[in-house]
């Protein structure tokens, strides 16, 4: 049933002309669903404080209640079409009363870890794009069938969410920047194996895809089965293991809200501009166990920017993978996806930083992904894996080939993946991974962009010069050829 519903949302989104793209679909289906899974939420902590004797104080005052504008209900609790607002009236109420109130959360709250806090950031940040009450009236109906009472249909909804993130980032524009294939980040977590009571980061959190996958590693097991923990345990993965930082609007609420359907209902993501930090003022307390990113590459940050990092490069990706070194725990485990052209690039900032990646860290494996790796971008990208406290000794490689084009319709999956995990696992050699001792790296550059010793050697190109000779040689031959059927033309 969730996933008609999600498609009759879509079919409603199509027509409404506030609605333009993937991107617009997702945002607008995102502030509706989480207002309803707050009442959803609500509800529950009601009924739980009434179980015990207590009274509930709502987070959402009466008046704005969802049962109240969104879906009202006659007493038997079939729908009140007659006091339900529509049309104009329903957008004035929206854009004037609803989304006001709301955004006045973030001056109302108490602290920035509250849900109160949560609702403010959203609400400032998030516009409503719809033009027709009709239409608007139609998607709260929809999503009013949605509940999210239970672990297994926020599970089933957390999956349909994902294809929402997943065709955002197929269909373009700017949407690629928050998907990362999870594929790929599952296979990440798999080579980190992060544990409970260990504190997991993305400073570029995106749609929060690797928290959510990290989420499931923990909470499920290979078949999708709940895993037994210990009430202490599920509090430590709700409260206190993931963590994350988001400097665009659109990607924060859709991390919010994606995190909630994975089971998370307070993320700890903050909206903040990270690289706005001066790396010199972060303390052993800001350190975390595991970092799993994808930031940003190609951006160039302002200058006041890069004056926070110890190696000045305008290049984005540099800045954050400088970020996540320092940010790493002494003994915490990274996993980074950056541009391939970082294992070589001759300028001064990208040697300074390859040297203090591997002096700093050991930087274990390096797995080189094939193009189509990311839809829609153009560049080759790599993953590195680095513990942090020891410096490195060697390094493991491997070629990603998965023997095919990738494009939409048959992206990278889990079984491409299956080898690379399982030979990472003991460093093994085959024809697509092999190792370099750090001291065959030149000492100068730095520079990782080895070969695949494995893969037999192109013949090399011929010198312009040998060419040419061979060339005179031909014509030479041509013309002998062409005398000859001369002359016994002319003697026949």
């Amino acid at each position: 049933m969730f996933e008609q519903t999600f498609k009759n949302i879509d079919d409603v989104l199509w027509k409404e002309a506030g609605c333009t793209t993937e991107l617009d679909y997702t945002e607008q289906t995102s502030w509706i669903l989480f207002l309803k899974y707050l009442d959803d939420l609500e509800g529950e902590r009601a009924i739980e404080a009434e179980l015990r004797g207590q009274s509930y104080t709502f987070i959402i005052d009466a008046a704005h209640h969802w049962s109240r504008w969104a879906a009202p209900k006659l007493t038997e609790g079939s729908f009140d079409h007659d006091s339900a607002l529509t049309g104009d009236d329903l957008i004035a109420y929206v854009d004037n009363e609803l989304f006001p109130y709301l955004k006045g959360f973030k001056q109302r709250a108490t602290s920035a870890d509250t849900i109160e806090y949560k609702i403010g950031e959203i609400f400032s940040e998030i516009k409503n794009r719809f033009q027709s009450g009709y239409s608007l009236r139609d998607v709260l109906e929809l999503v009013d069938l949605l509940h999210f009472r239970s672990q297994a249909e926020k599970h089933e909804l957390s999956h349909l969410y994902e294809s929402k993130i997943k065709n955002m980032g197929n269909a373009g524009r700017n949407g690629g920047e928050y998907y990362t294939p999870r594929p790929l980040i599952r296979a990440m977590i798999a080579v980190v194996k992060p544990v409970i009571g260990e504190t997991i980061y993305d400073g570029a959190c995106g749609s929060a895809g690797f928290l959510c996958e990290s989420h499931d590693f923990l909470r499920y097991d290979a078949d999708g089965k709940g895993l037994a923990l210990s009430t202490s345990q599920l509090r430590t993965l709700q409260t206190s293991t993931f963590y994350a930082k988001e400097k665009k609007s659109l990607a924060y609420v859709i991390a919010i809200m994606n995190m909630i359907l994975h089971g998370i209902d307070t993320p700890n993501v903050l909206h903040l501009n990270t690289l706005a930090e001066n790396l010199s003022d972060v303390e052993e307390k800001d350190r975390f166990d595991v970092i799993l990113a994808n930031p940003p590459f190609g951006g160039k940050e302002r200058k006041e920017i890069q004056q926070n990092f110890p190696i000045k490069t305008g290049e984005t990706a540099f800045l954050f993978l400088q970020h996540f070194i320092k940010f790493l725990k002494a003994g915490g485990r990274g996993a980074v996806v950056i541009k391939n052209t970082f294992l070589s690039n001759s300028d001064n900032a990208s040697k300074a930083l390859r040297r203090e990646l591997l002096e700093s860290c050991s930087l274990h494996s390096v797995l080189d992904c094939p193009s189509g790796t990311f839809l829609g971008a153009g560049v080759k990208t790599v993953v590195l894996f680095f513990d942090k406290g020891a410096p490195t000794s060697k390094v493991w490689f491997y070629q990603l080939d998965v023997g095919r084009n990738m494009g939409k319709t048959n992206p990278l999956n889990d079984e491409d993946l299956r080898d690379f995990v399982a030979l990472q696992a003991d460093f093994a050699d085959s024809d697509k991974s092999w190792s370099v001792d750090i001291a065959d790296i030149d000492g100068e550059s730095f520079d990782l962009s080895i070969k695949n010793p494995n893969t037999p050697e192109e013949e090399p190109l011929r010198q312009p010069s040998v060419i040419l000779e061979e060339i005179a040689a031909l014509d030479a031959q041509s013309a002998e050829v062409l005398s000859s059927i001369k002359g016994l033309i002319d003697n026949g």
